[in-house]
């Protein structure tokens, strides 16, 4: 699943990314407003997430587990869509946009062809965020205002 469907043209790919590891580019010029795809994968408890990638990942900045809601992770790993490999920007230029428990990727102003498609991943720990922890997840970004880590601000 690229982008495509049977009746519309492939709007992004799959490639390596500057940013990290692999990245979604735009195929064509998309519109701010559009609707992307959906994250998609077994759908999974923390404590299941915990239990398969917590020590395995624990400083690793490349994980495909996005968190629904109190209950629910998305684990990408194994059957996930595209969106697995969408990185994370300080300036994205895409949203993740929770509608009934079902995570979508929407443009959030207009992309270029070959632009990598990127969204906040506004990471927020239970634990205070030390720079020490900033420091274990890093952000590769590298926009104007990248505030050099993952992690979001708590609230």
């Amino acid at each position: 699943m690229l982008g495509t469907s049977r009746t519309t043209r492939r709007r992004f790919v799959v490639r390596k990314s500057p940013i990290h590891g692999r990245g979604v580019f735009a195929l064509a010029r998309i519109p701010k407003g559009a609707r992307l795809m959906e994250y998609t994968g077994e759908r999974i408890s923390h404590e299941e997430a915990d239990e398969r990638y917590g020590e395995e990942h624990e400083h690793s900045p490349h994980t495909m587990l996005f968190s629904v809601d109190d209950d629910i992770v998305i684990d990408a790993t194994r059957w996930g869509s595209s969106a697995r490999w969408i990185n994370h920007s300080c300036g994205p230029n895409c949203e993740a946009v929770d509608e009934d428990g079902r995570i979508h990727i929407e443009t959030v102003r207009d992309i270029k062809p070959g632009e990598e498609l990127t969204y906040d991943y506004n990471l927020i720990l239970e634990e205070r965020h030390t720079p020490a922890l900033k420091r274990a997840h890093p952000c590769f970004c590298g926009t104007r205002r990248c505030r050099g880590t993952l992690l979001g601000r708590k609230r």
